[in-house]
C-alpha cells in the first residue's frame, strides 16, 4: 500500500487542545483533548479492535458484504450499530467502522476531557462547548481547502464523515471528491457517506447525491463536491477558508 501523508489531519480547528495519535493495526487516529490521554485511549482501541476481530472471525460475511447484514441480537454492541447504520444506509456494515469506532473512543475519553475531537481516517466525531471549523478537502478538486465547515457549539456532540472516490484507500462506487454528512451517529453518519459519495459519476450528479443524503433519517446535514461543483442541504453552514 502507497503511504499517502494525512495532512487532512490539519484541517480541523483544535484550539487550545493537545493533539496526539493512536496507533493499532488499520485503525490510526488522531484525537485532540484538554490532555494527552493516548494511554487510555490506547487501551479504548485495544478493547474495539479485539471485539471487532472476534467478531468477524466468526463471521466473515461482516466484513466482506456492500450490502447490510444481520446480526444477532445478542452481538456486540458495535457490531449491532455497524449493522443498524449499513442498513439505515443500505450498505455494507463494515462502511460504518471508522464513524463507529471515532465515536466510541471519543465518548470513552469525555469523562477526562470535556472537549475532545478524534479523527479516524477522515471522519470525526466532536464532543464539547466550544465552536469548531472543518476544513474540505477533497483531493484535487479545485475546491479542495477552499470552504470549511463551521460548526456551533450547541451542534455538538456530532459526527462529521466523508466518503471520497478519488482519495483514500476506502471503497467507493462514485467518483464524488468528497460526500460528507453530519449526523448525531457516527457509524450511521460513515454509512450515509459511503451511500451518497456511491451515486456521484460526475459533476453534475452533486445535486441528486446530495437529495439523496436528504431523505436518510438522521442525516443532519450533507455536502458532496465533485470536480469543480459543489452542493449542501441541511445544517450545513459553509464558510470561506482562511488562507
Amino acid at each position: 500500500m502507497v503511504y499517502e501523508p494525512r495532512t487532512y489531519r490539519e484541517a480541523v480547528d483544535a484550539a487550545g487542545l493537545v493533539s496526539f495519535e493512536v496507533v493499532r493495526a488499520e485503525t490510526d487516529l488522531h484525537i485532540s483533548a484538554s490532555r494527552d490521554l493516548s494511554r487510555e485511549a490506547g487501551a479504548l482501541v485495544r478493547e474495539i479492535r479485539s471485539t471487532l476481530e472476534g467478531y468477524v472471525a466468526t463471521h466473515p460475511r461482516f466484513a466482506e458484504s456492500f450490502v447490510p447484514v444481520d446480526v444477532e441480537p445478542d452481538a456486540p454492541e458495535i457490531v449491532r450499530a455497524m449493522a443498524e447504520a449499513g442498513r439505515a444506509a443500505g450498505v455494507g456494515p463494515m462502511a460504518a467502522v471508522a464513524g463507529a469506532v471515532a465515536e466510541r473512543v471519543a465518548r470513552g475519553l469525555a469523562p477526562a476531557s470535556p472537549e475532545i475531537i478524534v479523527e479516524n481516517g477522515g471522519d470525526l466525531y466532536l464532543m464539547g462547548n466550544m465552536p469548531r471549523t472543518v476544513l474540505l478537502e477533497a483531493g484535487d478538486s479545485p475546491l479542495s481547502g477552499r470552504v470549511a465547515l463551521a460548526i456551533a457549539a450547541e451542534e455538538l456532540p456530532v459526527a462529521v464523515c466523508t466518503s471520497s472516490g478519488t482519495v483514500g484507500p476506502s471503497v467507493s462506487l462514485g467518483v464524488a471528491h468528497a460526500a460528507t454528512i453530519l449526523a448525531d451517529d457516527g457509524a450511521f453518519a460513515d454509512a450515509a457517506a459511503t451511500a451518497v459519495g456511491n451515486v456521484v459519476h460526475g459533476p453534475d450528479d452533486v445535486e441528486d447525491a446530495v437529495a439523496v443524503g436528504r431523505a436518510m433519517p438522521g442525516v443532519r446535514g450533507v455536502v458532496v463536491i465533485a470536480g469543480e461543483r459543489i452542493a449542501a442541504a441541511g445544517q450545513i453552514h459553509l464558510v470561506r477558508a482562511c488562507a
